[in-house]
């Protein structure tokens, strides 16, 4: 790969990924890969923290890749791979748990926020996976990472382990300091049914998400049925302070029209939400109903997503192999 900004970002193997996923990560991947080197890793380690039946990740990490080129990753730009076929990530990853610290894996707060409220039972794996994640990053020596709100902490950490590997070790600039690319003007996606809550796989209402597979008619009765507001549509933000469903609507909608959504509030105040349930039930069958349609076609065909895989996987071994070599000379393991 060329010397420019090297951008890493893994994917949790889910299945069946949403509009969150789309408008939050996987447009903006795709705009990524025009501009600089790009490596996307479904990060089926990271999966198995918590519980997975087997044959169940297996199909998730497939349609993970079915979504990824359905979306418009382009496997011959960006190295596009599963993270368990590449043995250096959990190698680096036992040398990172050597270099950080506890005292900072305690402060993780996704932790607490995953492992509810008995931590006992939790598995060791979902306490130290932060460092597996600097581990995803530093061992291709990734200068960007694509990053939420939610996510920040982690590349803060990354940055610190990096940091403390290049003090200890004496090898100044080895690990780049990793930099978040914070998406511009891109709003976290709402549950349909809950707008203080993130639009998520995990919750029961599957009337909560649009997902990337919904056909026309799912995407319009799931925006019929969206909560909004009895009120006609405000012609300021402040109204919606208190009124986070509705809110969250207005916002989906100016992300896929890309209007502004003061413009939008604008144009629509007085209206009631059924005028805006009616347009963005209408942008989302534009958007969505093709990506779905493609992922269906490509996992039509899984021995194709296979050696897509495989071929990544080749491409991100050369990378790593390196790296764990000159890593393994810095830390003195023969």
């Amino acid at each position: 790969m060329s010397k420019k900004k090297l951008v890493f970002s893994g994917v949790q193997p889910t299945g069946n990924l949403h509009l969150g996923n789309y408008l939050g990560a996987l447009k903006n991947f795709v705009s990524l890969q025009k501009e600089m080197n790009c490596i996307y890793c479904v990060v089926d380690l990271h999966a198995i923290t918590t519980f997975q039946k087997p044959a169940e990740l297996s199909n998730n990490v497939l349609e993970t890749v079915a979504s990824f080129l359905a979306t418009g990753i382009d496997p011959k730009k960006s190295i596009l791979f599963n993270q368990s076929s590449v043995s250096g990530h959990t190698e680096l990853a036992w040398i990172l748990n050597c270099v950080s610290r506890i005292g900072w894996l305690n402060r993780m707060t996704q932790f607490k926020d995953k492992a509810g409220s008995d931590k006992e039972k939790a598995s060791v794996g979902l306490y130290i996976y932060p460092n597996l994640m600097a581990a995803d990053i530093l061992l291709y020596k990734a200068t960007h990472v694509p990053v939420g709100a939610d996510q920040k902490q982690h590349l803060e950490l990354s940055r610190d382990i990096a940091q403390k590997f290049n003090n200890d070790f004496n090898c100044k600039d080895f690990f780049p300091l990793p930099e978040p690319l914070i998406p511009k003007n891109v709003s976290r996606v709402m549950s349909l049914r809950d707008g203080t809550k993130k639009m998520s796989k995990s919750e029961e209402s599957d009337y909560s998400r649009i997902n990337l597979k919904d056909s026309a008619d799912e995407i319009n009765k799931k925006i019929k049925k969206a909560k909004s507001d009895t009120e006609v549509i405000p012609d300021n933000l402040k109204s919606l302070e208190k009124k986070p469903e509705a809110l969250n609507l207005l916002t989906i909608y100016s992300e896929l029209s890309k209007i502004g959504i003061e413009k939008v509030l604008n144009e629509m105040s007085g209206k009631d939400y059924s005028f805006l349930k009616s347009n963005l039930a209408e942008l989302l069958i534009a958007e969505i109903s093709p990506i779905g349609k493609e992922i269906t076609k490509y996992l039509q065909d899984k021995s194709y997503l296979e050696r897509i895989l495989k071929k990544g996987t080749e491409k991100a071994n050369i990378i790593a192999e390196e790296n764990i070599k000159n890593i393994r000379e810095k830390v003195g393991l023969i």
